[in-house]
């Protein structure tokens, strides 16, 4: 969908303009191209004293062939702290001694990704000093500008060396609209396996709910780019775009409305040897306030958005139909987290999508499994084109990245939590809204 805003900001006359007005000035955010490096420039590390990540994040970073800066004034594509040592909130002075002399350096579209320890369990010092790393990342993300994302992800002790997915989807072009994340490392749920970098879900089958259109069609774009053979779900009167989607990517299709009593008999009928990947995206928009809101209208929209979602977690949960090491990602919003004037039905659907996560994290973990969510900002597609003009512009420019987000980038980072290298990363919901000024 064209951003006239940004194409008129962005032009010679425009840049002019706005620069002297003081209007937003969103930088174009580079996306992943197949082939391309994971990082394309050098990474520059540090850490406080007796952090314990160091070692391991230079194995990370030689891995994925990221470079080194030349000098100690050389520009960078991203920042990487090991923030783990700091055990006190007197030694929170290590980000100002590390970032201050080295934050202009990053170059646009770049990245800068904070590692720490989670709060829970710890000393309380140093809980407090770890807890203080989420307002030191989220200010930072929101005063960096040029289009570069800052993430905060706290690594559980023991879980070292599951950091290597998420640490590659962060550094990435991959995660180009996710900023002002804080995400969770744990014990790897199942054994690692060998992994093709390209093609992570090699083998893999994968089932995308709400498949023929919009993110839907993103998501199952990107799992078959990473190599994953797919099953597409949607309704019968969408049949024609999902068979179009379908044909195009070589898969198989499931038409039935999800809330239909036997809908997970059927799905699971459909796949008798299991399924590696779950993508519960199919969801709907039935807006009103709560005080025009018909029985109908709430029930009709909660079946879809999140009680479908349960009962066929539930089917296919009780006849062990998740292989090992399998994924199940939801698709929740950012109305879930902040809430949504005239979307009290759609906002508690969402905010129970992560509910659902958050509960079953554990009994996935139990199974060798893990269920993550993502809670899409404002993403340019058919729907919010026929916004009112001043809803969506409202929309794009409220984030830190001043601009919408596209499909692409919520199915990418649904691809990083299906990849079964994240193993660790269980129990999450990443928000994909370029740092929204709304939610936290």
């Amino acid at each position: 969908m064209s951003d006239l805003y940004t194409q008129v900001v962005t032009s010679p006359p425009g840049r002019m303009i706005a620069g002297r007005v003081g209007l937003p000035q969103p930088t174009k955010l580079e996306r992943h191209e197949p082939g391309a490096p994971v990082v394309v420039g050098a990474v520059l590390s540090g850490g406080a004293p007796r952090g314990r990540l160091g070692k391991r994040i230079e194995q990370v970073l030689g891995g994925a062939g990221a470079a080194k800066p030349e000098t100690t004034s050389a520009p960078v594509k991203a920042l990487v702290f090991d923030a783990t040592g700091i055990s006190d909130s007197t030694e929170l002075v290590e980000l100002q001694r590390f970032f201050h002399p080295n934050v202009k350096r990053v170059q646009r579209s770049g990245r800068v990704v904070v590692l720490g320890t989670p709060p829970v369990g710890l000393p309380p010092r140093a809980a407090t000093a770890q807890r203080a790393l989420e307002g030191f990342t989220r200010s930072l993300g929101k005063e960096i500008g040029r289009g570069i994302a800052v993430q905060l992800v706290y690594v559980t002790e023991g879980a070292e060396e599951e950091i290597d997915s998420t640490l590659r989807f962060l550094l990435s072009p991959r995660s180009a609209y996710v900023s002002g994340q804080v995400i969770e490392i744990g014990q790897a749920v199942a054994k690692a396996e060998e992994l093709n970098w390209t093609r992570p879900l090699e083998g893999k089958l994968a089932l995308v709910t709400g498949a023929s259109r919009g993110i839907g069609e993103a998501i199952a774009t990107t799992l078959h780019r990473d190599g994953a053979e797919l099953v597409l779900l949607d309704v019968p009167a969408l049949s024609a775009d999902l068979t179009a989607v379908a044909k195009r990517l070589g898969a198989e299709t499931i038409e039935l409305d999800i809330t239909d009593p036997d809908a997970p008999l059927q799905i699971a009928a459909a796949i008798p040897d299991g399924v590696d990947v779950i993508v519960h995206n199919a969801g709907v928009t039935r807006d009103r306030t709560i005080a025009k809101m018909p029985e109908d209208r709430w029930s009709s929209l909660m079946e879809i958005n999140l009680s479908s979602e349960e009962r066929i977690n539930d089917e296919l949960l009780n006849k062990g139909l998740l292989r090992t090491n399998g994924r199940i990602v939801c698709v929740s919003s950012m109305s879930g987290v902040a809430g949504n004037s005239g979307q009290t039905n759609y906002a508690t659907s969402k905010a129970g999508v992560i509910g659902m996560v958050e509960a079953l994290a554990p009994e996935l973990a139990k199974r060798k499994a893990t269920i993550n969510a993502v809670a899409p900002g404002f993403i340019e597609t058919q729907m919010t084109a026929q916004m009112p003009i001043a809803i969506r512009e409202a929309g794009r420019r409220m984030n830190s990245m001043s601009q919408g987000g596209l499909p692409v980038d919520v199915a990418e980072t649904i691809a990083w939590f299906a990849s079964p290298a994240s193993t660790g990363v269980n129990g999450n919901t990443v928000r994909v809204c370029g740092q929204s000024l709304l939610g936290a």
